[in-house]
């Protein structure tokens, strides 16, 4: 049998109901820091924002840490130890509640306002803990402020342990949108945790000026010439219309060959697949994944 491609709509019988397949991005959980330093109103800001612009409803997430000072009479006497931990448990629990208080005001003026969530986790379970609160959210926004204050942790354990999209971004560095979202890059190469990208920002994608599906060519097998052609037909489908684009990587490391890309192009948002495998329960992530969360130049949106 003679295969037949067509890339128009299928027929739908006259008066029949239309199944509408994508969800909307509804229901967004935004984590808040609390240790050692809150996440800045800047962040919040951004966050509200970026709701706003998806039509989505934000609830936020602030975890209290749990210090367990190691039970030692001596350095009780010499320094204090357990006093120490109860002051740094006191301040997370205050910066807990500050910080939910400028959320709801702002999300509230804004229109977007969900739960106001006050969690408690042990200090070395937080990303854990968040990553359990994310399976029955749409996306999880995580700012990170710095690659040293924490949250890279956080994402990595929300991203490889909730089965659930994570936003990132670092404001000030890599901001979320203002008003509306402009270009998105999807990079693709073919991958099942790139598929897995795509349909999770689909909807987001839907509110886009423009769409660039970005291939990086003679870097891996999958992403050969031509690949992106069917990306392309399939966000059509869902009324997305996206230019395709390939980059030789020419013997230069993908990191740098979608950091020039975005430089190029200069998108709101990059999709992409989060590659990483587990050792000891520590995930080594793949290089075009570690590349961008330590250098990042726009907000990313990661799937595993």
């Amino acid at each position: 049998m003679s295969e037949i491609q067509s890339h128009g709509r299928l027929p739908v019988a006259p008066n029949s109901p239309v199944l509408r397949i994508n969800m909307p991005v509804r229901d967004i959980l935004l984590q808040i820091d609390t240790y050692p330093d809150a996440t800045p109103t800047e962040a919040l800001d951004q966050a509200v924002r970026f709701t706003a612009a998806v039509g989505g409803v934000l609830s936020a997430l602030a975890v209290e840490v749990d210090i367990q000072a190691p039970k030692n009479p001596l350095a009780d006497y010499l320094i204090g130890l357990s006093q120490m931990a109860l002051e740094e448990e006191q301040k997370s629990r205050r910066f807990c509640a500050a910080a939910l208080e400028a959320f709801a005001s702002r999300a509230g003026e804004a229109g977007v306002l969900g739960e106001v969530i006050h969690g408690k986790a042990d200090l070395y379970a937080v990303g854990a803990y968040v990553a359990e609160r994310s399976r029955t959210r749409d996306l999880c926004i995580v700012p990170v402020v710095d690659q040293f204050d924490g949250q890279r942790s956080v994402v990595e354990a929300v991203v490889f342990g909730s089965g659930r999209p994570v936003l990132t971004f670092r404001p000030g560095v890599a901001d979320l949108p203002v008003g509306g979202l402009g270009t998105i890059v999807l990079a693709w190469d073919g991958s099942r945790t790139a598929a897995r990208a795509m349909a999770d920002a689909l909807p987001v994608m839907q509110t886009a000026r423009e769409v660039r599906v970005l291939t990086v060519t003679n870097e891996k097998p999958s992403a050969h010439s031509g690949v992106g052609t069917e990306v392309a037909r399939h966000l059509a489908a869902h009324g997305v219309n996206a230019v395709v684009e390939e980059v030789d990587a020419g013997g230069r490391r993908i990191g740098m060959v979608l950091e020039e890309s975005l430089a190029e192009h200069r998108p709101d948002l990059l999709v992409m697949g989060a590659y990483g495998r587990s050792r000891a329960r520590e995930f080594i992530l793949g290089g075009a994944t570690e590349h961008m969360l330590r250098n990042p130049k726009v907000p990313l949106l990661l799937s595993h």
